[in-house]
């Protein structure tokens, strides 16, 4: 009993050791407290923290950190859309930090940093997800409504890759079911001061315009205006081969060229609440006189253990639909959902 006691205690000691190894990194807040752990990154100014006394991860708002101290090699992005591969550490305590990044050492101030990410990270760490469910119930002719929403994502040095599936099920008493389905697939490259181009397909199934499937797919450009620890805003441009399939037999099915514009925002740096929104318009070029407008707003209410609510809209315009469609759909959302 004696011997097994004290191999419990190497082993113990051991993984203690080990553990504090990698708790090496520092956080000093504007308040003289620190915290000590293993810095997982930032993004949308909150950092990560992952420390040996608790259970889970420490969220912490970028803006309340006054140094930063870490053996870690990351890789970098500032708000001049500049990446940098190197060591993070504070100067002194008026808001400089160093980076080396092995042939320079840039000196900047805290706000300048919008995103860092250790590059030793696994596959896990790279990765991000959501989903969410909403359901709605009427006594009056029996209405039930069920929406989901589902994203994904995957960053790099150099690309992402992200995707999302939304579903709307209506079913009502003396009415036919009707569905609404959306999605999208992005793959996106990074390019230097903060411009990016991206090849993408959307995927829309709507009742109202009788539409059995639209497959949109684009190949653009697009550029950071604002890229900061507050919000992104981004424009971005290209053109788009359209194909389009509808609910009745008797409606041909139509392909056409567009060329596209739009803008999207992210808002974050407001407490628990976040705004994501995009609207783009698609003049057709083989379609005289049609244009299609494509809008979406999404508000989340972040809430503990990484749970949230989210209030989101979708509205599609179609200057042209097919006969006997309506012009305008939209759809609102509710739901409560778990991100990772």
């Amino acid at each position: 009993m004696k011997f097994i006691k004290v191999v419990l205690i190497i082993i113990l000691t051991f993984c203690t050791i080990a553990f504090g190894y990698a708790q090496t990194d520092t956080l000093i807040f504007n308040t003289g407290e620190l915290i000590v752990g293993e810095i997982k990154g930032l993004d949308k100014n909150v950092i990560t923290i992952e420390t040996a006394y608790s259970d889970s991860d420490f969220k912490i708002d970028w803006s309340t950190v006054r140094e930063i101290y870490s053996d870690q090699y990351y890789l970098i992005t500032l708000n001049t859309g500049q990446r940098l591969n190197g060591y993070i550490n504070s100067e002194n305590d008026e808001g400089l930090i160093n980076i080396d990044t092995d042939e320079d050492i840039f000196e900047i101030h805290f706000y300048d940093i919008v995103y860092f990410n250790p590059l030793s990270q696994s596959f896990w760490d790279k990765l991000s997800a959501s989903v969410d469910v909403g359901l709605q119930l009427t006594k009056a002719n029996n209405l039930r409504q069920f929406n989901t929403r589902t994203t994904l994502g995957y960053l790099t040095k150099y690309w992402e890759l992200s995707a999302d599936y939304n579903t709307v099920i209506s079913k009502q008493d003396s009415i036919a079911d009707t569905r609404r389905m959306d999605a999208n697939v992005t793959f996106k490259v990074l390019l230097p001061k903060d411009w990016y181009v991206f090849v993408s397909n959307d995927f829309l199934q709507n009742d109202e315009q009788k539409l059995q499937l639209r497959s949109n797919t684009q190949l653009g450009v697009g550029y950071y205006m604002i890229h900061s620890n507050s919000l992104y805003w981004s424009l971005f441009a290209g053109a788009a081969l359209n194909y389009e399939t509808y609910t009745e037999s008797t409606d041909p099915d139509r392909e056409s060229g567009e060329t596209f514009v739009g803008t999207r925002l992210n808002l974050f740096n407001t407490g628990d609440l976040s705004l994501n929104t995009s609207a783009t318009a698609y003049p057709n070029f083989t379609e005289s006189g049609r244009t299609r407008v494509d809008f979406k707003l999404d508000i989340k209410y972040d809430l503990p253990l990484d749970f949230y609510i989210k209030l989101g809209t979708t509205v599609n315009y179609d200057s042209k639909p097919v006969q006997g469609a309506s012009d305008l759909d939209y759809v609102v959302q509710t739901g409560i959902g778990w991100e990772w």
